[in-house]
This record gives structure tokens, C-alpha cells and sequence, in this order.
């Protein structure tokens, strides 16, 4: 059997490789557009900050090494142009050459990935115009850099690689900002207050976002100099447009391949509509495992997933194998934070018919008194009637990953909030806390969920429904200037001055020591109480009034 890959990098490189270790004398060819079949495409950004020093550790394999390690065929520099499905073949072209083949198969694998999204607009030939897909844009980029002659970058686009370019220039000495048409960085992956708790945590290490805000225009003589947007012009040295990409499916136009957007719609075995036919890494729309809705996961964890899962099925040693979808997680070292996520944001959960409840906590990352030890930000979303958990954001410095992983685990098996309560995870000072922060997120949710704990979320704050409720700073110590001050512990009564019915807004840095205020003031008969959920920690803004 020949089975013919139409790309490499993530997708097409792991079904090559799964193929030739299942079937040895499966016939397996790669045509590959790009001289780079194998390459981390992740850690483009850290190549252009010097983090990784040199561009080869960007290459996982080269076209003859991959060749050796798993006796697949490897043509570089050949790009496909058409799909024959009645004749079951492809037309290629040489790029260095010029030449035009035909290349038949059994099956066809089409990996052809996706390419940056170009704006409309004048300027995109001036030198120091980048994308930020391949190792040449990194080099490019990073050439320039090192050669002094960017000191001032402008980065259109607000998502993942973007933001990571952004940091990787500012921790190489270049005044950097960013900006995005929608109305917050991350906007696709994060729920708005988790978006803007971002946003100020890169203005705070002096990297400016600025959001709606559309690219109109670059220009200059021969190179750039200003970024025409708008809002106003800004002057750069330099423009980095992440701004998205597009899948790499012109070629399929006429086909009769099924499509959205670009991107081929294929089952759990990562086939197509044609039974020859399959897709994998960004030219494929997956779905939702939650949902079950079509979602487009352009990620490198995905490409593998699936690559692996499509080559067993089409070489017939896990004929049962099926892709369950997909979560959504990501996770970015990014300014001034660590970003995790994984599952339905709060917006996405209500939009998919879900009753919602949500929660913010701000948590110790790891014992208080270890040297290091810093807070996880924590938004966790669950079904109010069932109690199963359908997502996770978790913003801190230290390791974000074990937070989202868990929740990877819990969605994937339906769990409950009952289920995680009380799961035995792993504790020792430098790793994390007596009662784990995702285990304490779990026991918060459930006491907002069963009323133990009322609040007001800081999303309710921001949009004025506090108006009208007294705050009282329930600190260990006072830290909240014009506001009466709660001592938990002299708390042996009804408050002096309050009476029972007092709408009181309780605040605290992290909201701990407010929910347990709370607590002891419901004892004493208050019925109008709430708790500012994430504290001063969280609610920047609300620490600066």
C-alpha cells in the first residue's frame, strides 16, 4: 500500500513515523513544500530572544535523517497543486526545478498545515516587515535584532505567538507593544477578566497592549517607521504581524473534499468525506470534546494526537482508534505571566447550553514560607446542576502546567467537583500546598455552589454590582485606604456599627480571610454580605482605588 503525505512538520512527519513502525513495507512518501520537514515551530519565538542560541535546535530532523530513523521517502522542496480523487493521484511541482509530476497513492494524507494571515494594507515590502511561522521568519528577525537595528517593535496580534514574540523582544532590550483589533489580548482563550489581568500584567513590565485597535498601514522610506493604525500612528523600527493564520487548502477548491473556512472536515479517525483520504495538524477542524461542535485546533499537541491516532487506523493495527476531540488547552510564558487553559471558558460554557457557575481564587503556588513561592490565579467553571467541571484559566509565575493538566484529566473522564475534592495530590514545600491549589479551588466552588460562600465575582464588580455595598477591608492588617477595617479575630459579636441587614462587601488580598469573616458575621445574623472573589491580588484595579 502507498500512502502519500502532503506535508511534514507535526502532523505529516508523526503518521510517516507511525505508519513505517506499524507496516515496514508500507510505501510512505512525504512531498514537502518547505526545506524543513521537522521543526519547533513553538519555540520560534525563545530563538528570536535568544533563549535557544541556535537555529539547528530549532530543526527536529533533517529530510536524511528522518529517512534513516523510520525508512519513510522524504521529497523536500516539492509542493502539491491538485488532487485527481477519481484517478487517486497528485500533481506536484518541483520549486527548484520548475518541474510538474504526477505522484499516485492508496491512501493521501494531507498535512499541508496552515500560513500566516496577510492584512490588506500598504507597506508589507518594506524591509523588517515579519511573519513568525517558519525558522527563516525566527532568523530573519532575530538577525536584525542582533545586529542593533530594531529599537522599537510593534506586534499585530494579541494571541499566543504574538505575545511571545512581544516578550522575547522586550527581554532583548527593544521597546515593544502590541495590538489587537478585538477587545482583549487572548481573547479566544481567555474570559475578559482573565484577558485584562494579562494586559496589566505586561504594561507592568513595560510591554504596552493595545486593544481595538486595527492595523491600517505601514509605512516608510525602504523600511519601516510607523505603524498606521486606528487610533493614532506609532513609530517602530519594526512590525511583527501574528495576527493568525489560514489553512493551506487552496489547492483542494474544486475537489469536492469537504471544507470550512479553509479547513477539511474529517471523522475521529481523521478521515475525510472521501474514504482515501485523510487529514491532520492545521489544515483539519476537529471537534470539541466537550461539545461535540467543530472547533479548529491549530496546535502542535493536536497534530501529533490525531497524526498518531489517523496512521494506526489507516495501517490497521488500531482499526477501534478514534480521536475524542479536542479541549482547547494552551498554555504561554508570557509578560509578567505564566497562562494555562483547558476546557469551555465561561462565555463558550453558556453559549453551549450549559448552567454555569464559575469561581476565581487566588492560591499559594507552593508553601508560603519557600523561597520562590508565588500565587496561582485561578478561574474554575463548572455546571450548576451536575457539578462536572468544564474549565480551567490559571494565570501565576510558577508551573501553570500541573493546574491545566489536571483539568485535562478531570474533563476528559466527566468528573464531578465531588470526584476532585478530596484526590490525593502530590505535596512538599518546594512543589506545592498542604491542600492542593486546585483541590482549594475545587472546595471554594463548591461552597459558593451550595451558598456558604456569596460573592461578587470580578467581572459583577467591574460592571457595577457592588454599587451601593460598603466595603470593609478584611486584611490581616489594614491595606485598603478609606475603607473601615474588620478584624476576623475581635470578631466575637455583631460588628459595631453595622446592622444585620448592612450590605457589606467584604475584601481581603487574596479573599480567604473574607470568606471566613463571612462566615462569623452569617453567625451573627448578617444576611447582605459578599466577598470580592480573587481579593486585591487579583482585582488590580479595584487595589489601586
Amino acid at each position: 500500500m502507498k500512502i502519500l503525505i502532503a506535508g511534514g512538520v507535526a502532523a505529516g512527519t508523526k503518521i510517516a513515523a507511525k505508519l513505517k513502525r506499524e507496516d515496514q513495507n508500507a510505501e510512505v512518501l512525504i512531498l514537502n513544500k518547505g526545506k524543513d520537514i521537522s521543526y519547533a515551530g513553538c519555540g520560534l519565538p525563545y530563538y528570536v530572544g535568544g533563549v535557544i542560541k541556535t537555529r539547528d535546535e530549532l530543526v527536529v530532523n533533517t529530510p536524511e535523517a528522518f529517512m534513516a530513523l523510520t525508512g519513510a521517502e522524504v521529497r523536500t522542496g516539492v509542493e502539491v497543486t491538485a488532487v485527481d480523487r477519481s484517478e487517486k493521484r497528485v500533481t506536484a511541482k518541483d520549486l527548484d526545478s520548475g518541474e510538474i509530476f504526477t505522484e499516485p497513492y492508496d491512501k493521501l494524507v494531507i498535512a499541508t498545515g496552515a500560513h500566516p494571515f496577510v492584512p490588506q494594507c500598504e507597506g508589507l515590502d518594506l524591509e523588517n516587515v515579519f511573519f513568525m511561522r517558519t525558522p527563516d521568519d525566527a532568523d530573519a528577525l532575530r538577525k536584525q535584532v542582533d545586529a542593533g537595528g530594531i529599537k522599537r517593535a510593534v506586534v499585530a496580534g494579541g494571541g499566543l505567538i504574538g505575545l511571545e514574540v512581544a516578550e522575547n523582544l522586550a527581554d532583548r532590550g527593544v521597546k515593544t507593544s502590541v495590538i489587537d483589533f478585538a477587545p482583549h489580548v487572548l481573547s479566544e482563550l481567555l474570559d475578559p477578566e482573565m484577558s485584562e489581568y494579562v494586559e496589566n500584567a505586561m504594561a507592568d513590565v513595560g510591554i504596552m497592549p493595545f486593544t481595538n485597535v486595527a492595523l491600517e498601514g505601514i509605512s516608510g522610506n525602504g523600511r519601516v517607521e510607523k505603524i498606521l493604525t486606528s487610533r493614532r500612528p506609532m513609530k517602530a523600527d519594526a512590525v511583527v504581524l501574528a495576527m493568525g493564520f489560514r489553512p493551506n487548502t487552496e489547492f483542494l477548491e474544486g475537489t469536492g473534499l469537504e471544507m470550512h473556512r479553509g479547513t477539511l472536515l474529517v471523522d475521529g479517525h481523521m478521515q475525510t468525506n472521501d474514504p482515501d483520504i485523510y487529514a491532520a495538524g492545521d489544515c483539519a477542524l476537529v471537534t470539541n470534546r466537550t461539545t461535540g461542535r467543530r472547533q479548529w485546533s491549530a496546535m502542535g499537541s493536536t497534530a501529533n494526537i490525531a497524526g498518531r491516532l489517523a496512521a494506526a487506523y489507516i495501517a490497521g493495527s488500531e482499526p477501534n482508534a478514534s480521536y475524542p476531540g479536542v479541549l482547547g488547552t494552551g498554555i504561554a510564558k508570557l509578560p509578567g505571566t505564566n497562562i494555562a487553559r483547558t476546557g469551555l471558558t465561561e462565555k463558550a460554557a453558556r453559549e453551549a447550553g450549559y448552567d454555569v457557575e464559575t469561581v476565581i481564587t487566588a492560591a499559594d503556588d507552593k508553601a508560603h514560607y519557600y523561597p520562590g513561592a508565588g500565587s496561582f490565579l485561578t478561574k474554575m467553571i463548572c455546571d450548576r446542576k451536575t457539578h462536572r467541571l468544564l474549565g480551567l484559566q490559571v494565570l501565576g509565575k510558577g508551573a501553570v502546567d500541573k493546574m491545566a493538566d489536571i483539568a485535562v484529566t478531570a474533563i476528559s473522564l466527566g468528573a464531578r467537583l465531588e470526584d476532585l475534592q478530596s484526590a490525593d495530590f502530590a505535596y512538599t514545600p518546594p512543589f506545592s500546598t498542604a491542600i492542593h491549589p486546585f483541590a482549594l479551588t475545587v472546595n471554594v466552588l463548591l461552597n459558593k455552589l451550595s451558598g456558604k460562600l456569596e460573592t461578587f465575582t470580578p467581572a459583577e464588580y467591574a460592571a457595577g454590582a457592588a454599587e451601593g455595598w460598603e466595603i470593609i477591608d478584611c486584611s490581616i492588617q489594614p491595606s485598603i485606604k478609606g475603607a473601615p477595617y474588620l478584624d476576623l479575630t475581635k470578631i466575637n459579636g455583631p460588628a459595631e456599627g453595622y446592622a444585620p441587614e448592612s450590605r457589606l462587601l467584604l475584601v481581603c488580598s487574596k479573599g480567604k480571610r473574607a470568606y471566613l469573616v463571612q462566615n462569623r458575621l452569617k453567625f451573627y445574623g448578617y444576611t447582605n454580605t459578599r466577598v470580592l472573589e480573587g481579593g486585591t491580588l487579583f482585582n488590580t484595579r479595584f487595589a489601586e482605588e
